[in-house]
């Protein structure tokens, strides 16, 4: 099923909405089938009417006085745009089969196709995972299109044989057979270790450096879902910490730990990136070595610059040196002026 987001679809009534929930009928009886719809159903006549209040009460919480959008603003939010295309699009491809140019085709404004992506091989609670975040990843590009503005999507590399040579990098030798992130679920979700976290840092860098009050909301709106993000697949992975990641020898945690180990140096500035357990001294209070959140001495997110993320994602460590996720370089004044210094 193809989807495609519109504004008149966004305000589908209660009843188009149901018909979009699909159900697998050789695995749930007719009664379960007939209660969850119910339920489903309940909830939304719920939300719909319960909002129906007096839109007088609910002000904006915008300040009266102040610029919306500072000029100065418009570069630095539009730098995570690149990151924002590379999640929509391993979102979209690895649990629709898909990407912006059949969802959302006026987002990617004629960028390159990605290279190498494709549906993966997730199971149910898997799947239902990574097409929530597809979703929000829609909304982000498109959130961030009507306050700061975007640029085409840079040609992104989301193939096996890229996220192989980034695992064979994080263990220091080639793993046999080279990593996949398409082979399942768990498989997957390590994969997606590696992206939400650098921009939830590179979001908590960035705020200190916005004026706009508008701009501030976007952020703190962006900031909120990545982290969440990140808390759901490091919660994943915390389950399963023990667990051997087939067909290797090696656990989650270890898998974690060492792609964590790589971030930081590829960033090249010290500790802002922790796998699934970590040491004492650096466990909350001192008082853990379980990690489920990685934070720094006051339990506050890590921060990075646009240069440290950009030595991450290209995979060079240096950010006049694409690669990576990008091979001919992220896009915007930013990441190209980089670029241009080489």
């Amino acid at each position: 099923m193809h989807i495609s987001y519109t504004t008149s679809e966004r305000k589908k009534t209660p009843c188009s909405l149901i018909n979009n929930i699909k159900f697998n009928m050789a695995s749930i009886s007719t009664f379960t089938y007939f209660l969850v719809t119910y339920i489903v159903l309940g909830e939304i006549f719920f939300v719909t009417f319960s909002y129906a209040t007096d839109t007088t009460t609910c002000p904006s919480g915008y300040p009266d006085k102040g610029v919306a959008v500072d000029k100065d603003d418009i570069d630095k939010m539009q730098f995570a745009v690149n990151l924002e295309f590379l999640e929509a699009e391993y979102f979209l491809w690895s649990s629709f089969g898909y990407g912006l140019d059949v969802v959302a085709p006026n987002l990617p404004m004629a960028g390159p196709p990605p290279i190498g992506a494709q549906k993966a091989n997730l199971d149910p609670l898997t799947q239902a995972i990574v097409r929530e975040f597809a979703n929000q990843e829609v909304g982000h590009l498109r959130a961030l299109k009507s306050t700061v503005g975007i640029f085409p999507r840079p040609l992104l590399d989301l193939s096996a044989e890229n996220f192989g040579k980034l695992f064979d990098e994080a263990f220091g030798l080639k793993l046999d057979p080279p990593f996949d992130p398409y082979r399942d679920g768990l498989s997957y979700m390590l994969s997606c270790y590696v992206i939400p976290y650098v921009g939830l840092v590179g979001y908590v860098g960035t705020n200190p450096n916005i004026n706009g009050y508008k701009t501030k909301r976007l952020l703190a709106g962006l900031l909120g879902v990545e982290s969440g993000q990140d808390a759901v697949i490091r919660m994943y992975l915390y389950e399963r910490a023990t667990q051997l990641v087939s067909p290797y020898k090696y656990t989650v945690a270890e898998f974690t730990s060492r792609i964590s180990t790589l971030r930081n140096k590829l960033g090249k500035c010290g500790i802002k990136d922790e796998g699934l357990f970590v040491p004492p001294q650096l466990g909350a209070e001192n008082r853990t070595i379980s990690n489920v959140l990685s934070a720094d001495f006051d339990s506050l997110s890590y921060k990075r610059t646009p240069a440290e993320i950009l030595r991450i994602v290209y995979s060079s460590g240096d950010e006049h040196v694409p690669g990576g996720f990008y091979p001919k370089g992220a896009n915007g004044k930013i990441a190209r002026g980089f670029l241009k210094k080489t």
